[in-house]
């Protein structure tokens, strides 16, 4: 797999931010924890101090699409959302189709037996976690796409 750089992956929600960072080698995805909302200024300083810190080189968020895939409500604001992240930070800002994420971090962390306290506070950062797991694989895939190609 082509070197991408260090991802951070959004589970973005009204409450909170699930958060994500991929290896240096662009193969797995480990959570870093979850961002308690305050406003937009105050998320983006945080999250600009975050992407310093771990050498980020580009950016995931979560699109909220429905079973359909057609966009919904929530779509608009996680696109202004993204557009804003992308031109305080500078960085590539990509969307990504979180259908069932929340879903499958919800049975993980139910089949762990932990808390329900416990399990409200990692489900967006399993979220973002698998949201940006989906995406890795699928750059792999391609890559061994254009691999066989040759």
């Amino acid at each position: 797999m082509q070197n991408q750089g260090r991802i951070l992956a959004l589970d973005l929600g009204k409450r909170r931010i699930g958060l994500a960072v991929s290896d240096e080698l662009g193969m797995t995805a480990q959570g870093i924890h979850t961002l308690e909302r305050s406003n937009m200024r105050t998320d983006i300083g945080e999250l600009k101090r975050l992407i310093e810190a771990r050498g980020i080189t580009s950016i995931l968020i979560g699109n909220p699409l429905h079973m359909s895939g057609k966009e919904g409500r929530q779509t608009g604001w996680v696109r202004e959302f993204a557009a804003t992240l992308e031109r305080k930070t500078g960085l590539n800002v990509k969307l990504w189709d979180e259908r069932l994420t929340t879903v499958e971090a919800s049975r993980v962390l139910r089949s762990s037996g932990i808390s329900i306290e416990k399990r409200a506070r990692a489900i967006d950062q399993l979220a973002a976690v698998i949201l940006l797991q989906s995406y890795l694989d699928a750059l792999d895939y391609l890559e061994v796409e254009r691999c066989e190609e040759i």
